[in-house]
């Protein structure tokens, strides 16, 4: 990861295709476009990799996990049941919808633990929220069979994992809805840009209105749409779709690149018999964006971080138990809920509940992992100094604190 690092002239051809018609706009001016349809052309390419039966694209994961919702039926009071370990964005999508966020503890796999999912559920549940982090999938069959059980919605925040699969399938195609973010950083760049997938008919209809107005995009005319619902902008432009289109033709590549580069990383760290590493399910396949690694304790953790940033080597590592974008612990502006508009009593109480509920147990995982990012560019010697070093570090923290001992 990510997708820019293999820019070149396929996504220059893309662009320049659109820039020299001039139309920029995914919708309208048909003839002046001279058959360029770039977005038309990524969501048919997106269904056809990923095997959804549908995908509406959106200007960014954020718009998309707020369109997937409000076309699922997700809204004022419901409760939706989250990760304590995400991106910021899928909270802010459940608060723009008027939703509820629940937050609840991660297991090893770094995305939700269904025992806690089934403590957190209540009569105001409405959705389950997964969120396939740093590459990996949940448990989506304990998932499922939960919402199953109290009749919920399995939306899948996929946006951290293009390309990873459970059981055969691709991650956001397996619940009711799913979404991929196609940002600067993803494994699929558009620069900005995200997808709702779904292989439901009428979420795909509402996603597609959602996203422009509340057009229904069935006249010939745009100015003649009519509008069966509300909507807003979600719309993504030639120009990001066109970047896309280049990109999602190189998926395969990209992700053997990360494949071999991360086992042999993890070759590397392996060999210092207390590094562990994240579980992936059963049936689970990582698209191996990172390499999610333990140590024994947050203490030793905390003192490999600042080791691997003496000896120059945190660059591209991320300690997420303290970074302010990823984990509940230093989402200060959820939990005082400082919001610049007026938000319901319902979601104020929620959230400011948050200051006094406990996270013991993510803490205990989040405050022993560190994440290595994999790089396309790597090569096999790159790969194999870079884990030498990491191992260097762990080792040089492992000594000292054996003889403190």
């Amino acid at each position: 990861m990510p997708g820019f690092e293999f820019f070149g002239e396929e996504e220059r051809k893309e662009v320049n295709d659109v820039l020299e018609t001039g139309i920029l706009m995914r919708y309208g001016f048909d003839g002046a476009r001279k058959g360029h349809w770039k977005a038309k052309e990524l969501e048919k390419a997106i269904t056809e990799v990923f095997g959804a039966a549908y995908a509406q694209l959106t200007s960014s994961g954020t718009s998309a996990l707020t369109t997937a919702m409000a076309a699922l039926g997700i809204g004022a009071g419901d409760e939706v049941i989250m990760p304590s370990f995400t991106f910021v964005a899928s909270f802010e999508a459940v608060l723009s919808v008027g939703a509820i966020p629940v937050l609840v503890d991660v297991d090893d796999t770094l995305t939700l633990d269904p025992a806690a999912v089934r403590a957190a559920i209540t009569p105001r549940t409405k959705c389950i929220m997964p969120v396939h982090m740093c590459g990996s999938p949940a448990d989506l069959d304990a998932l499922q069979q939960l919402c199953k059980a109290h009749s919920l919605i399995l939306l899948e925040d996929a946006c951290q994992s293009i390309g990873a699969r459970y059981k055969g399938k691709f991650l956001g195609t397996i619940g009711d809805a799913g979404t991929f973010s196609f940002d600067f950083v993803k494994t699929i760049t558009c620069a900005e840009g995200g997808v709702v997938m779904t292989n439901k008919k009428e979420v795909y209809v509402k996603s597609d209105g959602y996203t422009d107005h509340g057009h229904d995009h069935q006249g010939v005319d745009r100015g003649a749409d009519l509008h069966p619902f509300i909507g807003y902008n979600y719309r993504i432009s030639e120009l990001h779709a066109a970047v896309g289109l280049a990109q999602i033709r190189k998926l395969d590549t990209f992700l053997a690149l990360q494949k071999k580069n991360c086992a042999l990383l993890r070759e590397q760290l392996a060999q210092v018999p207390e590094i562990s590493f994240r579980r992936v399910p059963e049936g689970g396949e990582d698209s191996c964006t990172f390499l999610s690694w333990f140590l024994p304790t947050a203490e030793i953790t905390a003192a490999v971080v600042e080791e691997m940033r003496a000896q120059q080597v945190m660059p591209g590592s991320f300690y997420w138990f303290v970074n302010n974008w990823h984990y509940i612990r230093k989402w200060d502006h959820l939990k005082q809920a400082l919001a610049l508009h007026a938000i319901s009593d319902e979601q104020k109480n929620a959230l400011t509940a948050l200051n006094s509920a406990s996270f013991a147990a993510s803490d205990e995982i989040m405050s022993r992992c560190i994440s290595t990012s994999i790089s396309l560019l790597w090569t096999e010697q790159q790969v194999r100094e870079k884990g030498e070093k990491i191992a260097d570090a762990v080792r040089t923290v492992l000594a000292a604190h054996a003889q403190k001992a």
